[in-house]
């Protein structure tokens, strides 16, 4: 009689060396339209110019006021002494009012033309609407916060929803766009004495040239540090794919994550 060794190992069904299956390829989707993308790296360019030709003119006289009036001798909201911003952070590099002055009304140009096609482009092909517009859905507490714990983890939107903005982001670019550039522009206007002859109610709308000069600032930090929060987010959410879509339109959709 044949006994079976005990050790033999038992049969097994499928091979040993069997390949795991393959992940689906990643989707490439259209993500931005060619407007939007002109409009980003114009803006990214003028934007960038104006701040620090910007951050010139304020280091010309470093204190701001509210009110109809500003001289060394006024009340000061805020007020730096000497020439607080450093040189590598302004255009010209070096102390130059009237240069900066030429820089950024120069600039402005590219801000104002551009935004306004824009505006009216994204009007006409229904960008603002389906794309920038918040949802009913969208704007109760328990969505919001919801997006705020999700990206306070840094677990960014996979799959369809990647195509999609956020209400987070939605909030920013509504904030950006239709406030704080427009107000940028409009009391960046109530400084010129000759703007101020021909539309003498853009100073009564402000409260005075001075009270329009801190507007323009504080929007201008809001500007900035909506910049800098924007650049965190891209390099966290992957530099390659984010940027790229923003240069060709295409956009590697990640695969939808597994909901535990």
């Amino acid at each position: 009689m044949i006994v079976p060794a005990m050790d033999q190992p038992a049969a097994i069904d499928e091979p040993i060396d069997a390949e795991p299956p393959a992940s689906p390829p990643r989707r490439i989707a259209y993500r931005h339209r060619l407007p939007t993308r002109l409009w980003h790296w114009i803006n990214a360019l003028t934007v960038l110019v104006m701040l620090m030709s910007g951050l010139m003119i304020f280091n010309a006289h470093p204190h701001l006021y509210w009110g109809q009036f500003g001289a060394n001798f006024d009340h000061q909201w805020l007020s730096f002494q000497g020439r607080p911003i450093p040189g590598w952070a302004t255009i010209p590099s070096t102390y130059n009012l009237a240069a900066a002055r030429r820089w950024h009304l120069a600039f402005a140009w590219l801000l104002v033309v551009p935004l306004i096609l824009f505006l009216v482009t994204s009007l006409i092909n229904r960008h603002a609407q389906r794309d920038l517009a918040p949802k009913r859905d969208e704007v109760t507490p328990r969505h919001i916060w919801h997006d705020i714990r999700e990206h306070a983890r840094l677990r960014f939107p996979t799959g369809d929803a990647a195509l999609r903005y956020n209400i987070l982001q939605k909030f920013s670019y509504v904030s950006v766009i239709f406030v704080l550039l427009p107000l940028m522009i409009l009391t960046g206007l109530a400084m010129s004495p000759a703007m101020d002859a021909a539309w003498p109610w853009l100073l009564d709308l402000f409260g005075g040239r001075q009270s329009a000069r801190s507007i323009h600032f504080i929007c201008a930090m809001l500007l900035l540090a909506f910049i800098i929060v924007h650049l965190v987010m891209v390099l966290l959410a992957g530099p390659i794919n984010e940027i790229g879509s923003m240069i060709t339109g295409r956009f590697r959709v990640p695969p939808k994550r597994a909901e535990p």
